[in-house]
Protein backbone atom coordinates (compact mmCIF):
# COMPACT_ATOMS: atom_id res chain seq x y z
CA UNK A 1 0.00 0.00 0.00
CA UNK A 2 1.37 3.36 -0.82
CA UNK A 3 1.80 5.97 1.78
CA UNK A 4 -0.34 9.58 1.15
CA UNK A 5 1.58 12.57 0.89
CA UNK A 6 0.08 13.35 4.19
CA UNK A 7 1.25 10.14 5.55
CA UNK A 8 5.17 10.93 4.19
CA UNK A 9 4.91 14.75 5.54
CA UNK A 10 3.86 13.68 9.06
CA UNK A 11 7.14 11.57 9.19
CA UNK A 12 9.30 13.89 7.89
CA UNK A 13 8.09 16.59 10.64
CA UNK A 14 10.80 16.79 13.18
CA UNK A 15 9.61 18.14 16.79
CA UNK A 16 12.06 20.18 19.19
CA UNK A 17 11.02 20.39 22.50
CA UNK A 18 11.53 23.51 24.42
CA UNK A 19 12.10 25.89 21.62
CA UNK A 20 12.09 28.53 20.80
CA UNK A 21 11.22 28.97 24.50
CA UNK A 22 10.54 26.66 27.14
CA UNK A 23 7.41 24.62 27.24
CA UNK A 24 7.02 25.06 23.67
CA UNK A 25 7.05 22.63 21.27
CA UNK A 26 8.90 23.44 17.55
CA UNK A 27 7.71 21.29 14.57
CA UNK A 28 10.87 21.61 11.84
CA UNK A 29 10.16 21.11 8.22
CA UNK A 30 13.50 21.18 7.53
CA UNK A 31 13.39 17.41 6.87
CA UNK A 32 10.60 17.60 4.67
CA UNK A 33 12.55 20.65 2.28
CA UNK A 34 15.86 17.72 2.61
CA UNK A 35 14.18 15.32 0.55
CA UNK A 36 13.84 16.46 -2.99
CA UNK A 37 11.43 14.25 -3.93
CA UNK A 38 8.75 14.53 -1.03
CA UNK A 39 9.30 18.61 -1.23
CA UNK A 40 8.34 18.85 -5.15
CA UNK A 41 5.61 16.37 -4.32
CA UNK A 42 4.16 19.18 -1.47
CA UNK A 43 4.37 22.37 -3.99
CA UNK A 44 2.91 20.09 -6.46
CA UNK A 45 -0.36 19.05 -4.09
CA UNK A 46 -0.37 22.66 -3.10
CA UNK A 47 -0.68 23.71 -6.80
CA UNK A 48 -3.04 21.47 -7.74
CA UNK A 49 -5.31 23.07 -5.10
CA UNK A 50 -5.31 26.00 -5.81
CA UNK A 51 -4.27 25.43 -10.03
CA UNK A 52 -8.07 26.57 -11.13
CA UNK A 53 -8.64 29.54 -8.32
CA UNK A 54 -8.73 33.07 -9.04
CA UNK A 55 -5.21 34.20 -7.72
CA UNK A 56 -3.39 37.13 -8.01
CA UNK A 57 -0.69 37.21 -5.56
CA UNK A 58 1.03 34.43 -3.38
CA UNK A 59 2.05 35.76 -0.05
CA UNK A 60 4.67 33.99 1.80
CA UNK A 61 4.86 34.63 5.73
CA UNK A 62 8.65 35.19 6.92
CA UNK A 63 10.41 32.85 6.60
CA UNK A 64 9.30 29.54 6.60
CA UNK A 65 6.63 30.66 4.29
CA UNK A 66 9.17 32.00 1.90
CA UNK A 67 10.20 28.73 0.93
CA UNK A 68 6.92 27.00 0.42
CA UNK A 69 5.25 30.10 -1.55
CA UNK A 70 7.75 31.03 -4.14
CA UNK A 71 8.17 27.92 -5.60
CA UNK A 72 4.10 27.69 -5.39
CA UNK A 73 3.83 30.91 -6.76
CA UNK A 74 6.01 30.26 -9.80
CA UNK A 75 4.51 26.71 -10.36
CA UNK A 76 1.02 28.71 -10.61
CA UNK A 77 2.73 31.35 -12.66
CA UNK A 78 1.72 34.07 -9.95
CA UNK A 79 3.38 36.72 -8.06
CA UNK A 80 5.27 36.34 -4.70
CA UNK A 81 4.97 38.97 -2.21
CA UNK A 82 6.69 38.48 1.39
CA UNK A 83 5.42 39.58 4.30
CA UNK A 84 8.64 40.26 6.28
CA UNK A 85 9.78 41.62 9.96
CA UNK A 86 9.51 44.80 10.84
CA UNK A 87 12.00 47.34 9.29
CA UNK A 88 12.82 45.04 6.34
CA UNK A 89 11.15 46.79 3.47
CA UNK A 90 11.40 50.35 2.47
CA UNK A 91 8.57 52.99 2.87
CA UNK A 92 4.48 52.29 1.67
CA UNK A 93 4.22 49.13 4.30
CA UNK A 94 1.58 48.30 6.13
CA UNK A 95 2.67 47.25 9.85
CA UNK A 96 0.80 44.85 11.89
CA UNK A 97 1.53 43.09 15.21
CA UNK A 98 0.97 40.04 17.30
CA UNK A 99 3.14 37.25 15.48
CA UNK A 100 3.58 33.55 17.28
CA UNK A 101 5.26 33.48 20.63
CA UNK A 102 5.65 37.54 20.95
CA UNK A 103 4.46 40.77 19.40
CA UNK A 104 6.88 41.14 16.73
CA UNK A 105 5.77 43.68 13.81
CA UNK A 106 5.58 42.48 10.41
CA UNK A 107 5.37 44.79 7.53
CA UNK A 108 4.24 44.57 3.65
CA UNK A 109 4.67 46.12 0.61
CA UNK A 110 1.38 48.57 0.08
CA UNK A 111 1.12 49.30 -3.13
CA UNK A 112 1.71 45.56 -3.87
CA UNK A 113 -2.26 44.66 -3.05
CA UNK A 114 -4.29 47.54 -3.71
CA UNK A 115 -7.26 47.37 -5.84
CA UNK A 116 -8.47 44.05 -4.02
CA UNK A 117 -5.70 41.88 -5.14
CA UNK A 118 -6.96 38.04 -4.65
CA UNK A 119 -4.09 36.77 -2.46
CA UNK A 120 -3.29 33.05 -1.23
CA UNK A 121 -1.38 32.99 2.02
CA UNK A 122 1.24 30.40 2.39
CA UNK A 123 3.13 29.25 5.88
CA UNK A 124 4.79 26.23 6.86
CA UNK A 125 3.03 25.29 9.61
CA UNK A 126 -0.16 26.62 11.62
CA UNK A 127 -0.62 26.45 14.99
CA UNK A 128 -2.32 28.96 17.24
CA UNK A 129 -3.04 31.16 14.52
CA UNK A 130 -1.75 34.00 15.51
CA UNK A 131 0.59 34.56 12.70
CA UNK A 132 -1.53 33.23 9.82
CA UNK A 133 -4.54 35.83 11.21
CA UNK A 134 -2.26 38.95 11.91
CA UNK A 135 -1.15 38.44 7.78
CA UNK A 136 -4.65 38.24 6.84
CA UNK A 137 -5.36 41.39 8.45
CA UNK A 138 -2.37 43.04 6.77
CA UNK A 139 -3.14 41.98 3.98
CA UNK A 140 -6.88 43.36 4.44
CA UNK A 141 -5.92 46.36 5.66
CA UNK A 142 -3.17 47.33 2.85
CA UNK A 143 -6.10 46.81 0.01
CA UNK A 144 -6.10 42.85 -0.77
CA UNK A 145 -8.78 40.29 -0.45
CA UNK A 146 -7.43 37.32 1.22
CA UNK A 147 -8.75 34.15 -0.82
CA UNK A 148 -7.82 31.24 0.89
CA UNK A 149 -4.27 30.14 3.08
CA UNK A 150 -1.99 27.15 3.35
CA UNK A 151 -0.17 25.45 5.27
CA UNK A 152 2.02 22.00 4.64
CA UNK A 153 1.52 21.10 8.55
CA UNK A 154 -1.81 21.90 10.90
CA UNK A 155 -1.55 21.07 14.61
CA UNK A 156 -5.78 20.73 15.12
CA UNK A 157 -5.03 20.28 18.64
CA UNK A 158 -4.46 24.37 19.43
CA UNK A 159 -7.43 25.53 17.09
CA UNK A 160 -5.63 28.23 15.27
CA UNK A 161 -8.14 27.43 12.30
CA UNK A 162 -10.84 29.16 14.43
CA UNK A 163 -8.75 32.44 14.38
CA UNK A 164 -9.22 32.51 10.54
CA UNK A 165 -12.94 32.87 10.83
CA UNK A 166 -14.68 32.16 7.32
CA UNK A 167 -11.32 32.14 4.95
CA UNK A 168 -10.30 28.76 3.67
CA UNK A 169 -7.29 26.88 4.67
CA UNK A 170 -5.80 24.10 3.12
CA UNK A 171 -3.15 21.96 4.85
CA UNK A 172 -1.53 19.00 3.66
CA UNK A 173 -1.31 17.17 6.96
CA UNK A 174 -2.38 17.36 10.77
CA UNK A 175 -0.74 16.48 13.76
Amino acid sequence: MTDTIAERLRRHVQEIQDFPKAGLRFRDITPILRDPILFREAIDALAAKFAAREIDLIVGIESRGYILAAPLAYRLSKGFLPIQREDRLPEDTGTAYGLGYGFNPIDVHEDALTGGRKVLLVDDLLATGATMATCVDLVREAGGEPVAAAVLVEIPALEGRKRLGALELISLCQL
